[in-house]
């Protein structure tokens, strides 16, 4: 089936390597019982592959061309649906069309940050397997006190477990892209460290504190709530970090419970 060129300005890099391919299959490891929501299946290389081991794929693709190729391909097949749009304008537990759902995909550079809290939204699924920029992947996984720790690494390490489950060379793309990329994949956590009240709360704070990542907390505290001194500084006692510790050190959990403090004080 002929395919039209590559648009620049979709971000579209088509992963054509058969074995990073089932890399991706692998690590995400659908049974064939569960439902794969597909994000940008592109000419369809990885979709191929989800079909034979998932019981149904929804594949969800912005391209109108590419997908009226993949209906086409696809058509009157029963296991796969094909749904044009904007993913971060899609419910992807609506697109599986159940609360039990996994997701697999090669993300777009530009709006890999979005998407990948759009994976995290409820209700979450199983696990999620992403083709994602390295650089973002090791900001991800990375623990704090390490020098890629930041507020992405905080945020999506409150919900989920991360994992960089593979590297993946640019010359596996066509176009090649000029980074290469990681497969990722996310665990949501059976005991989040918010709720999904508070995340969206929660967030806001732990980006607004990494926004001034060279001050010690207890700066931190006075500038972005308001705050005297004596007041940040029982907060921080409490949530058991060091009056003179920066953001890059603070834990999820640490975060979380000074969070928790300032939402109900007086």
């Amino acid at each position: 089936m002929a395919f039209a060129a590559p648009r620049k300005r979709l971000g579209q890099h088509f992963l054509t390597d058969r074995h990073v391919l089932a890399r991706i299959a692998d690590a995400l490891a659908p049974s064939a019982t569960e439902t794969v929501v597909e994000i940008g299946p592109g000419r369809g290389a990885l979709t191929e592959m989800l079909v034979a081991r998932a019981a149904r794929v929804a594949a969800i693709e912005l391209d109108r061309l590419l997908a009226a190729a993949l209906r086409q391909r696809y058509d009157g097949d029963p296991r796969v649906t094909v749904i044009e749009g904007d993913v971060l304008d899609i419910s992807l537990s609506q697109a599986a069309g159940a609360t039990k759902y996994v997701v697999a995909g090669n993300v777009p550079y530009y709006i890999t940050t979005p998407i990948l809290f759009h994976t995290l939204r409820p209700p979450r699924p199983t696990r999620t397997v992403l083709l994602v920029q390295r650089e973002v992947a090791e900001r991800v996984v990375s623990a704090p006190g390490s020098e890629a720790y930041g507020a992405l690494s905080a945020n999506v390490q409150a919900l989920a477990r991360p994992e960089i489950v593979g590297q993946v060379s640019a010359g596996a793309f066509t176009p090649r892209p000029s980074v290469d990329s990681s497969i990722l994949r996310l665990s949501p956590l059976a005991s989040p460290v918010v709720t999904d009240d508070e995340q969206p709360r929660f967030s806001e704070f732990v980006i607004a504190a990494f926004g001034a990542r060279r001050k010690q907390m207890r700066r931190v505290l006075r500038t972005v709530w308001g705050i005297p001194a004596d007041e940040a500084e029982r907060v921080l006692e409490k949530a058991q970090v060091s009056l003179a510790a920066r953001p890059e050190v603070v834990t999820p959990e640490q975060f979380a419970t000074i969070w928790r403090q300032l939402e109900c004080a007086p």
